[in-house]
């Protein structure tokens, strides 16, 4: 019985993780006062203080790490 639990609960732990997604895009927009990145898809986000931020330029790919929700920046790669 402890080892169907404990598979249980290392499937929940790995499927959790994978929901975390990301969007990629070129860099159309970017304030760096506001830390909002708008990309070529239309799409902007507010990177929050408690997140690095690279030096982004305009023209330049990123990909934009998103929480399990989608609704929160976790991380900003160049």
């Amino acid at each position: 019985m402890k080892k169907i639990i404990l598979a249980a609960a290392s499937l929940a732990l790995m499927s959790g993780a994978a929901l975390a997604s990301s969007n990629n895009g070129v860099v159309m927009k970017f304030s760096p006062a506001s830390r909002v990145i708008t990309l070529d898809n239309g799409h902007s986000f507010t990177v929050p203080r408690d997140v690095g931020l690279p030096n982004i330029q305009i023209g330049e790919k990123v990909s934009i790490g998103l929480n399990d929700e989608g609704d929160k920046v976790t991380s900003v790669l160049r």
